[in-house]
């Protein structure tokens, strides 16, 4: 693959829902210029984009590929990004790095919640649009209800700039409103614009003259003052709309059978922004912010947005250049870890292609193999001129597992596998519950955690079991009480002695107060230490339920000791036994973490959502329309929402998508709380039996 320089190329994603025929998409325009010899099928496991197993397995896409197209001495480079809503974080990161965005919808499905999902973090990233209607090939298309499902989730203007040249089995090709001109097929074959779709093509050809007038003032005057503007004017008006964000233009075409390609690449050359024309980067310096031109004489920024891990070439780091240039077998300094890094070959990858290159100049995207500190979210630059590029928000987890190796040999691996795989993902983590002593996975849905499960099988040959999650619940008390205890041990030999009174009450400032009130010598306050041992011991695994305690205060009011046996041992002893008295006399309660949580639907299942939310002891706290969906936000315990992405995709036909994130601690109902208590301790005595 030959070098190409920043003006000649273009970052573009493509994002829909699930199915809208993103990976086709891209396969067809590979193939149309030549870039493979036969059109591959998601069906059969041949396409480009869906080269992993599991890709090929599931026959969706699950995370993003790389599948640069040359066209007419520029690179296209489209990063294809998974549509199911599980895999969010692989569209987020391949929306960071590119400068416009190609959103499909299905010609018979129209608008749903991964077009929505897709709009919204391209609204978020600021980037400039094509609304592109495909399958128009399909039995029961309709580019019109196609337009207007989309038009209903958003306020920008949608303005075709293509008609379809007939739909459904008679979809021929597309009709340019530019050019005014048919392009039968994939667009190499011009035509005149058939007479039945004149009335049609008149209107929207002046809906898209109007709207390229407004791009400048100059153009808005002439057009206002009845002139005709030329084609290069309208082209210039329409760059200008289109990059501002104030219109979408929308094309039409059908990937699978190579219709509407040509005009398609075309209008992406044409009005789609280089790294040079596109919203500059701006990166932290040693002075502030700096921002950052993409010019290859510039000072080196790269971010790092995608890692993977391959089980024979090693590490792959995929980045992009946003100053300056990158070259193969050079040392680069890695501001986020403070490391240097030595770069091997660069390499070009169209899906999983490789393509040596010597040099990646400023708005080009690579990737580079085995560097040893880099994961994804890092920015590679030059060591005198340290830049840190922002790392885009990830959506926090919404499913958790708890997993446990499959064997001995997997528990030495788990650790690292894990850590692995969520460097690879940014919405994927782990940690340990030390609640629950589990080891906790989390990411955006079943498929996800299943799909990260089957990696580390696969990838890091880690054997994985996983499990629902035991909810980290705590214990506390709600009222003040004391407790005396004597710890006294004859052995023949020297003797055990130590004796505290203590005073517990709740304490909400903090976790846990450790306090000396003894006055007069009664307890040395060297033995002081060994009674918050003993009291932090029994806080560690609970009284009563064996969850962990918080927000208490002790208090140490009087003792005894004796000169001869009272030992540190002994007080540790005395300290625990007196703090279990008092808990019991405290009024002790069981605390649940409950979630934020913000969910959207259509307004049709609005009144399930909120049954179904009243069964998970819920609060609402409120209820919204936006774009015309619903909005509810509520408090739920995270007991009730283990599973909710399972159930709401369920109720809702895959329409609704939540937020939830922890929000505090409260008391759980005492009903619900003695089943929880019961089966705790049912678990704990079968784990001592064991």
């Amino acid at each position: 693959m030959k070098e190409y320089t920043t003006e000649f190329i273009r970052n573009i994603a493509i994002a829909s829902h699930s199915g809208a025929g993103k990976t086709m998409l891209a396969e067809a325009l590979v193939h149309f210029t030549g870039g493979s010899t036969r059109l591959g099928k998601v069906e059969e496991g041949t396409t480009i984009s869906d080269f992993e197993e599991e890709e090929i397995r599931r026959g969706i896409s699950l995370s993003t590929s790389l599948i640069p197209v040359e066209y007419k001495d520029y690179k296209i480079n489209l990063l294809d990004t998974p549509g199911y809503t599980d895999f969010v974080g692989e569209e987020i990161s391949a929306l960071r790095v590119a400068d416009g965005v190609l959103i499909l919808v299905d010609a018979v499905s129209g608008a749903e919640v991964g077009t929505e999902i897709a709009w919204n973090y391209a609204d978020q990233f600021e980037l400039p649009r094509f609304l592109v209607v495909n399958k128009m090939n399909r039995d029961n298309a309709n580019f019109r209800r196609a337009l207007e499902s989309v038009q209903e989730i958003t306020d920008k203007r949608l303005i075709p700039l293509q008609l379809p040249w007939g739909e459904k089995a008679d979809f021929k090709g597309v009709i340019d409103l530019l050019t005014m001109k048919a392009y039968e097929g994939d667009g190499k074959k011009e035509a005149e614009i058939p007479a039945e779709f004149s009335d049609d093509v008149e209107t929207a050809r002046m809906e898209l003259i109007e709207a390229a007038a407004e791009g400048e003032d100059a153009l808005l005057e002439k057009y206002l003052e009845g002139e005709e503007l030329t084609s290069e004017e309208i082209l210039r008006g329409l760059c200008e709309v289109v990059r501002s964000g104030a219109f979408v233009p929308v094309f039409v075409t059908a990937g699978s059978a190579e219709i509407g390609l040509k005009p398609l690449l075309d209008a992406i050359i044409s009005l789609m922004p280089s790294p040079i024309e596109a919203k500059p980067a701006v990166a932290q310096g040693k002075d502030g912010e700096e921002t950052l031109r993409a010019a290859s004489d510039g000072p080196l920024a790269a971010y790092v947005w995608k890692t993977t891990a391959d089980p024979f070439v090693g590490r792959i780091t995929y980045f992009r250049v946003y100053s300056g240039t990158v070259s193969s077998d050079t040392r680069v300094w890695n501001q986020t870890k403070g490391a240097e890094e030595r770069l091997g070959t660069l390499h070009v990858l169209r899906g999983k292609e490789q393509f040596a290159v010597k040099t990646v100049h400023a708005g080009d995207i690579a990737t580079v193999s085995k560097l040893n500190a880099t994961t994804t979210g890092d920015t590679l630059c030059e060591k005198g001129h340290p830049l840190t590029l922002p790392v885009p928000e990830y959506p926090s987890a919404l499913y958790r597992v708890a997993v446990t190796p499959k064997t001995q040999a997997d528990s030495a691996k788990i650790s690292t596998t894990l850590t692995r795989l969520a460097e690879e993902d940014p919405t994927l983590s782990w940690y340990n519950e030390p609640s629950t002593l589990q080891t906790i996975l989390q990411g955006m849905g079943d498929q996800h955690i299943d799909v990260a499960v089957r990696k580390a099988e696969t990838k890091f040959q880690t054997g994985i079991n996983i499990a629902e999650p035991r909810v980290p619940y705590l214990e506390t008390i709600t009222k003040t009480a004391t407790a005396t205890y004597r710890h006294k041990k004859q052995t023949g030999g020297a003797g055990q002695f130590g004796e505290v009174v203590m005073r517990i009450e709740p304490y909400e400032e903090d976790e846990f107060a450790f306090v000396n009130e003894v006055f007069g010598g009664a307890i040395s306050s060297g033995y002081m230490p060994a009674i918050e041992k003993g009291v932090r011991g029994v806080m560690r695994d609970g009284v009563f339920a064996g969850y962990p305690m918080k927000n208490i205060k002790v208090a140490i009011t009087d003792g005894k000791e004796h000169p001869v046996d009272s030992k540190p041992v002994a007080f540790e002893i005395a300290g625990r036994e007196a703090f279990k008295l008092a808990v019991k006399d405290a009024g002790p309660v069981l605390l649940e973490p409950i979630m934020n949580v913000r969910i959207t639907v259509p307004e049709a299942n609005m009144g399930d959502i909120l049954g179904d939310l009243n069964t998970r002891r819920a609060r609402v706290q409120g209820m919204d329309t936006e774009k015309g969906r619903s909005v509810v936000t509520a408090q739920v315990p995270l007991a009730e929402m283990q599973r909710y992405t399972t159930d709401l995709r369920s109720i809702t036909g895959g329409r609704g998508v939540f937020t939830m994130e922890f929000s505090h601690y409260e008391t759980v109902p005492a009903h619900i709380a003695q089943e929880v208590v019961n089966a705790r301790q049912k678990e704990l005595a079968a784990a001592k039996e064991e």
